[in-house]
C-alpha cells in the first residue's frame, strides 16, 4: 500500500481537501443525471452511490484523524447508508494508507528522543495496520511480540477545526435547530480530544481489562508505560484476525454464539457494573483468536454514564415502561427527547416515534435469550429507519433530542447489534452478565 509523508493539519488544508473532494461528488451528479436519462434509474443510483463513496472515502482517507473517524462511525450505519458506502468506508476501520518510515521515525525522536530501532530489538517500519487516528507496528522487545500504535502527527488540534467545518452539514442532515445545539457538538469533540490522548488510553486500557478479565472467552493485551507516550502507545502483540473477516468465512454456529455471548456480556458488565462502557464496538477494534475467544484491543473511547441518565434511560428498556402512557410520555421529558417548548403536533409526533423504535430496539431485553442472527429483527430496524428518513413531518420539526449522553449510549447499542448480526450469533443469554460478579 502507498504511504504518505504529510497529512494537511492546518483548517485551510483541510478545507481544500473538503472542497475538493465536494467538486468531485458534483462531478458524480452530472454523471448520473446523464446516465439515469439512458440507463435504469436503479442502475444509474448504484452506479452515482458507488462512485460518491470513493472519492468520498479517498478524500477523507488522505485527512485522517476526525474526519476519518466520521466515515468509521458511518459505516456502522448499515441500515441507513447505501451499500457502497457501507463498504467503502468499512476501510476506515483499519485499512488506510500509513505514514511513510521516515515519518515514523521523527515521531518517535519526538516523544523518545531515539529511532524506534534504539527502543525495541526489532521493529518493523512497514504498518500493518492504520486507521483514523493512528497506526500500528509490530516489533520485538526481550522475546516479547508487540503492538505499537503510532498516532498521525498534528490530528489532535485539527479536531476543532474538522467539526466546525461538518458541523453545518451534521446541522442540516440531522435538522437540528435551537440555541442548545452546540451540546452535541461539544460531547463529540470531547471524546474525539481524549482518543488522541495514549496516556489516558492506556488507564483507560488497564481498567477495564481488570475490571473484564473474569468474563469467559474475552482476552485483552498487557499495555507497556516504558514503552508508551502521549502519542505512542504500545501492548501486547495478539495474534488473531479482524472480526469482520472472521464473520466472512466462517460457517460454525457454535463459534458464533461463544463469541456473541462473550461480546455480549462484555458490553452489559461495563454498561450495568461498571457505568462505563467501551464505546465505539467496531469490527477493526476486536480479533479473533485461533480459540475462538474474543479479543480486545482499543479503549480510546470510553463513555462514562452517569446514574441520573443510567436510570432513566434504562426504565425505558422495560416493556412495561413503555407501554405505560403517562410514564412513558414523563420519561421522555427527562431525558429531553420531548420539551417544554414543544407544540401539540411535535409532542403527539416524537412520543409515536420513540414508543415504535424503543418498541423495537428493546426487544432483546424483553426475553431471557435473543436470536441475533434473525434477519427479520434487522429489516424492522432498517425499515423503521427508511420511514423516517423520509418523513416530511420530521423535517419539518426541531430535530434537537435528547440528552447529549444519547449520542455515544446509542452508537455503543448500534455498534453492538451490527456486530451481534455479523457474527449470526443465536441462543444469547440476555441477563448472563449477572452471574459473573
Amino acid at each position: 500500500m502507498k504511504t504518505i509523508d504529510t497529512i494537511p493539519v492546518s483548517k485551510i488544508q483541510r478545507a481544500s481537501k473538503l472542497v475538493q473532494t465536494g467538486a468531485k461528488v458534483g462531478v458524480n451528479y452530472l454523471k448520473y443525471y446523464g446516465d439515469k436519462m439512458i440507463n435504469p434509474e436503479i442502475e444509474a443510483k448504484e452506479r452515482l452511490n458507488k462512485n460518491n463513496a470513493e472519492d468520498i472515502y479517498d478524500g477523507l482517507k488522505k485527512m485522517k484523524g476526525s474526519a476519518l473517524k466520521v466515515a468509521q462511525m458511518l459505516s456502522m450505519e448499515k441500515s441507513i447508508l447505501p451499500q457502497a458506502y457501507v463498504e467503502k468506508f468499512s476501510l476506515s476501520q483499519f485499512s488506510v494508507p500509513p505514514l511513510s518510515a521516515p515519518l515514523v521515525v521523527k515521531t518517535f525522536k519526538n516523544y523518545f528522543g531515539k529511532s524506534p530501532n534504539e527502543l525495541f530489538d526489532t521493529f518493523n517500519s512497514n504498518s500493518v495496520n492504520a486507521a483514523s487516528i493512528g497506526q500500528v507496528h509490530k516489533a520485538t522487545k526481550n522475546g516479547k511480540n508487540l503492538a505499537v500504535k503510532i498516532q498521525y502527527p498534528g490530528i489532535a488540534n485539527s479536531i476543532s477545526s474538522d467539526l466546525a467545518l461538518v458541523k453545518p452539514i451534521a446541522i442540516s442532515m440531522f435538522n437540528i435547530k435551537g440555541k442548545d445545539s452546540d451540546k452535541y457538538f461539544k460531547e463529540v469533540e470531547d471524546k474525539l480530544i481524549e482518543e488522541t490522548n495514549y496516556f489516558l488510553e492506556m488507564k483507560q486500557s488497564k481498567e477495564i481489562s481488570a475490571a473484564c478479565a473474569h468474563i469467559p472467552n474475552l482476552l485483552f493485551p498487557k499495555y507497556y508505560e516504558a514503552f508508551s507516550s502521549e502519542k505512542i502507545l504500545t501492548m501486547d502483540w495478539m495474534q488473531g484476525e479482524h472480526l469482520s473477516e472472521f464473520t466472512a468465512h466462517n460457517k460454525d454456529q457454535e463459534k458464533s454464539n461463544k463469541l456473541g455471548q462473550a461480546l455480549w456480556d462484555f458490553y452489559m458488565y461495563q454498561i450495568h457494573q461498571l457505568k462505563k462502557v467501551h464505546a465505539d464496538p467496531h469490527p477493526g477494534n476486536f480479533l479473533i483468536s485461533e480459540n475462538s475467544e474474543l479479543i480486545a484491543i482499543d479503549f480510546g473511547c470510553m463513555k462514562t454514564i452517569p446514574d441520573e441518565f443510567y436510570i432513566t434511560y434504562f426504565e425505558l428498556a422495560k416493556k412495561e415502561n413503555i407501554n405505560n402512557t403517562q410514564l412513558f410520555k414523563d420519561t421522555l421529558f427527562e431525558l429531553e427527547i420531548l420539551r417544554t417548548d414543544d407544540s401539540e403536533e411535535e409532542l403527539v409526533f416524537f412520543t409515536a416515534m420513540f414508543y415504535d423504535m424503543l418498541s423495537l430496539f428493546t426487544q432483546p431485553f424483553h426475553q431471557e435469550t435473543f436470536d441475533f442472527s434473525n434477519p427479520v429483527f434487522f429489516k424492522q430496524i432498517a425499515d423503521l429507519g427508511e420511514r423516517y428518513s423520509k418523513s416530511t413531518e420530521l423535517k419539518n420539526m426541531n430535530g434537537n433530542r435528547g440528552s447529549k449522553h444519547f449520542i455515544y449510549i446509542n452508537r455503543t447499542f448500534f455498534g453492538l447489534y451490527n456486530l451481534m448480526f455479523d457474527l449470526k450469533a443465536k441462543d444469547i443469554k440476555i441477563d448472563n452478565f449477572k452471574n459473573l460478579q
